[in-house]
């Protein structure tokens, strides 16, 4: 049974190691401050940049696994067809060696017939004394059958000049689609040559619209640069000569006031304060610093008063709380108490039911009478 038990303990124990690690990893993610507030996940990134190049790498190789394939299924090809060619050439020097050593002209019986006499056989016996099976030659045999022959040689010439002529019409139809295709290809090239250049020159014009434009732009900036810092100049020489000039320079103080009516001070005119103001501002600044005492007394008034009255509230929430836990005892007691009592009344109604009242337990025949047929 243990070693039963083996392999699901091992799948609990790498399932417990799976959730540890992904906890882990998931801690990382969310308790790394560049992640939580960037939001940018470099090691994600890299990993896709790593799987891209290694896609790519397997790409590359799977392609030039293909080429190897297709040029080793070429050179098989070729080398099947060069076999094929030997194998037919040998089986046709095999055939006319064949033809030469066994089926010649003159070893046939009728070769007398057919070849002029020649290779004919040498009968010595008397034409009288041979019977009807040795007759070789019959009145009205032979006749027209060099004819024959002769026309089945000029037709098998005009069979192999008309499969000569189709062939040569097939290689001809070959040759000018392939005509059509490398001067369609030419004329594509052409076009897709002029459209590159006209491509260019548009480029190359937009460029120089550009640079002109870029150039003109440069001018100008240049030009407003330049009446910019004329004008700043003009206007700090007119600033340093209305200065110069002004009767801001002066130590007259008289002239600082306002005009208008309303007691104060031009600021770009006052010199400073006099005695009188000076001693107005220190007896100003006295009563404000006597006021703030007079608060800040006020406020330690305030806050013994709210300590007096938070103690008085402490006091009388520690004798509710004190009241409200004595109240829980007694209650507990008394729960205690009518939990025992409970108890033993339950216990006596037990031992009631088990020692009087349920003192015939059924057997097990009585239960095996029930559901013993199919009704």
């Amino acid at each position: 049974m243990n070693g039963l038990n083996l392999p699901a303990d091992e799948f609990a124990e790498k399932a417990v190691q799976r959730r540890r690690a992904a906890e882990a990893a998931r801690r990382d993610r969310i308790f790394n401050p560049r992640r939580r507030v960037i939001g940018l996940d470099v090691d994600a990134l890299g990993q896709q940049v790593e799987l891209k190049k290694l896609q790519r790498g397997a790409d590359k190789q799977r392609d030039k696994a293909y080429d190897d394939l297709r040029k080793r299924y070429d050179e098989i090809l070729l080398q099947r067809d060069s076999e094929e060619n030997e194998k037919r050439a040998a089986l046709q020097a095999g055939l006319a060696q064949h033809w030469a050593a066994c089926q010649r002209a003159d070893d046939p019986r009728d070769a007398d017939l057919k070849c002029d006499q020649k290779g004919a056989l040498n009968l010595t016996l008397p034409e009288d004394q041979l019977g009807p099976a040795s007759m070789q030659i019959f009145q009205g045999e032979g006749a027209g059958e060099e004819q024959m022959r002769r026309e089945q040689i000029k037709q098998t010439e005009r069979d192999l000049r008309a499969q000569m002529d189709d062939n040569e019409r097939k290689h001809m139809r070959e040759k000018h689609r392939e005509t059509l295709a490398s001067r369609e290809l030419a004329n594509r090239d052409l076009r897709w040559t002029e459209q590159a250049a006209l491509e260019d020159e548009c480029r190359r014009a937009a460029r120089m619209a550009l640079d002109n434009y870029n150039r003109a732009l440069a001018a100008d900036q240049a030009a407003e640069l330049k009446e910019r810092r004329r004008k700043e100049e003009r206007d700090n020489l007119a600033e340093t000569w209305h200065v110069l000039t002004s009767d801001m320079m002066t130590e007259c103080t008289g002239w600082a006031e306002d005009g208008g009516g309303g007691g104060g001070v031009l600021p770009d005119r006052w010199k400073g304060l006099s005695a009188e103001q000076l001693r107005s501002i220190l007896r100003e600044r006295d009563e404000q610093r006597l006021d703030g005492e007079r608060r800040r007394e006020a406020a330690r008034r305030q806050e013994a008063m709210w300590d007096l009255q938070q103690l008085k509230l402490s006091r009388e929430a520690e004798e509710a709380a004190s009241t409200a836990a004595a109240l829980r005892r007694e209650r507990r007691i008394q729960t205690d108490q009518a939990n025992v009592h409970l108890t033993r009344e339950q216990q006596a109604h037990q031992e009631y039911l088990n020692k009087k009242l349920y003192t015939n337990k059924p057997s097990k025949d009585y239960f095996h009478q029930f559901n013993s047929s199919t009704r």
